[in-house]
């Protein structure tokens, strides 16, 4: 007997999280459907459910710096696969989410047939992206680039969320209070970052970790 599949849906707007999931069950009948809001939350997701089949990850949800979370998901959690789902649809930001690790790229902007086609497709094990975009795009990740993501992925789940925050501003003692640790405890995990990214502050580690970023789509006027 087959065990049901299991579908991390990791977005920040409740509207669309409520499409994805009815694109979801559509594709995936008797799915168990885990949700999250935050980068935070989509950790806590995954570790509590590692067996997950596939994540469908929003690039731009709160805690993420452009391709962090998918670097991250894919360097600890390399058996499950990772759909990005955004509203930045530029053609260089799709094939980056391939450079990264992704299994796929759904523009928001697909139809709900669509985006249970591509999830029945990578839940097989084929990589998807929209049929208009070209697959010999120009290889847009440079070597730093790509040396940066396998540093990123080397971290421990509680040095990114050190990171993620460090990335937000917040300082060590506000740090430790959110993950309810010691100062000393951050202040070691600050140097372990630090060492992995082969930086020799925060202030280095920040700017290095913007270099996975993405912009925010514009609104539709």
């Amino acid at each position: 007997m087959q065990l049901a599949q299991k579908i991390v849906i990791a977005d920040d707007h409740p509207l669309f999280r409520a499409a994805l999931k009815q694109a979801v069950t559509q594709a995936v009948p008797g799915v168990t459907i885990l949700e999250a809001d935050t980068l935070a939350a989509v950790q806590e997701r995954v570790e509590s459910h590692d067996d997950a089949d596939l994540v469908l990850l929003d690039i731009h949800m709160p805690g993420a710096q452009g391709f962090s979370g998918l670097v991250f998901l894919r360097g600890q959690y390399p058996g499950i696969p990772v759909v990005v789902v955004s509203g930045s649809e530029e053609p260089q930001v799709m094939k980056r989410a391939i450079d990264y690790g992704a299994s796929g790229f759904i523009p928001k902007s697909a139809p709900l047939e669509v985006i249970s086609e591509a999830i029945v497709a990578v839940l097989q094990g084929e990589e998807w992206l929209p049929q208009e975009i070209s697959e010999s795009l120009d290889d847009l990740v440079t070597e730093e680039d790509q040396q940066f993501a396998a540093a990123l992925a080397s971290l421990t789940p509680q040095q990114f969320r050190v990171l993620t925050m460090l990335t937000e501003g917040l300082l060590n003692k506000q740090i430790a209070y959110e993950l309810s640790v010691s100062e000393a405890t951050i202040k070691a995990h600050v140097t372990a970052i630090l060492r992995k990214l082969g930086v020799h502050s925060r202030t280095q580690a920040v700017i290095a970790a913007q270099r996975l970023g993405v912009e925010l789509p514009k609104p539709a006027m």
